[in-house]
């Protein structure tokens, strides 16, 4: 196994263009888990750690950034890391604090659930309000409520502002929502994390960040948000099935490396040592010209969708459906 700083050096970084957070790695873990098991979280996150990784995903909404904040701090003072500023974390506000007054009150919330003075990025989960409450999954559709895109981006670049977040950005945007951010924005979004793998590139909405100087992060990157059981586009590809064979690497390996190679960071969820180990081990081969014409003809498939937040029953009462719709070719 490599040794820690082996490892840990094995990831590049990148500079986001917005903000003042440390350079983001190029391969995060994500700690999104359903059933929750706050002690697993914590154990996979020290045993990342262990193995290299310096980039961590939570969200307000999963429930893990207390195990999250738990493992970092344990790490310090075992000496596997040196400080808290050896690692980035993200952190996302939820729905129901996507009201211009409650997103800095939901920030500090996170920051005592992690045991962290500041995150290295918070992000606004979904271009979704929900009335404010108890987070309920599924969502009622008429809880949903229209999204004051100015008053809530405000209350994010008040949270830089004040050094609680180092970087804002946003979360399951389409170019649509950041029109309307950009319109308003005095401090751009840094990031924005969608669902994006070989089965879902989204060539439109990179080209647009590229151009707006907005880095992209890909969750799901192994097509792994599929919970209703119809299989894994990804790990099923035959596609990248024969390029991970002849290159002699795994099927995820060849999915990560190839987001690499778009200029997109991987937020991936695993919480296997083995796997979490060969998902860093991305960086000292490429792709042949070959490769990626074969990957850029896969058939899309989008796994996430908006309606997924939403109970089936009810209707919207306050909000078009459209203006929520996340899916963009």
């Amino acid at each position: 196994m490599a040794s820690t700083a082996t490892a840990a050096a094995a990831a590049p970084e990148v500079t986001l263009k917005s903000g003042n957070a440390r350079p983001m790695p190029a391969v995060g873990m994500g700690t999104a888990s359903f059933p929750l098991d706050p002690e697993a979280t914590k154990g996979a996150v020290l045993a990342a750690i262990e193995v290299g990784y310096r980039h961590f995903d939570t969200a307000f909404m999963y429930g893990t950034e207390t195990p999250l904040g738990e493992a970092v701090a344990e790490a310090v003072r075992s000496g596997l890391l040196v400080s808290r500023e050896e690692v980035f974390v993200t952190s996302k506000v939820w729905c129901t604090h996507n009201h211009p007054d409650l997103v800095l009150p939901s920030l500090r919330e996170t920051l005592k659930n992690l045991q962290m003075e500041h995150v290295d990025l918070y992000l606004i989960h979904w271009p979704v309000a929900l009335k404010p409450g108890p987070i309920a999954f599924p969502a009622k559709k008429e809880d949903a409520v229209p999204l004051d895109v100015e008053g809530v981006w405000r209350a994010m670049e008040e949270c830089q502002r004040l050094g609680l977040a180092k970087a804002i950005g946003v979360s399951n945007f389409t170019t649509k929502h950041l029109d309307k951010v950009l319109a308003v924005a005095t401090i751009p979004p840094a990031v924005n994390q969608v669902e994006l793998n070989p089965v879902w590139q989204q060539r439109t909405l990179r080209d647009y960040c590229a151009e707006k100087g907005i880095h992209v992060a890909a969750y799901s990157p192994l097509g792994g948000q599929n919970w209703d059981g119809t299989g894994n586009a990804v790990m099923a590809s035959e596609v990248l099935a024969g390029i991970a064979k002849a290159r002699g690497k795994t099927v995820a390996q060849v999915a990560l490396r190839w987001i690499y190679e778009q200029g997109v960071t991987s937020i991936v969820k695993s919480y296997n040592k083995e796997r979490l180990e060969q998902n860093l081990q991305i960086f000292d081969w490429e792709l042949t010209d070959e490769d990626r014409l074969q990957i850029s003809q896969i058939p899309q498939k989008k796994i996430v969708k908006v309606s997924g937040l939403f109970s089936q029953e009810g209707e919207f009462t306050s909000v078009d459906p459209a203006d929520l719709d996340i899916v963009e070719e």
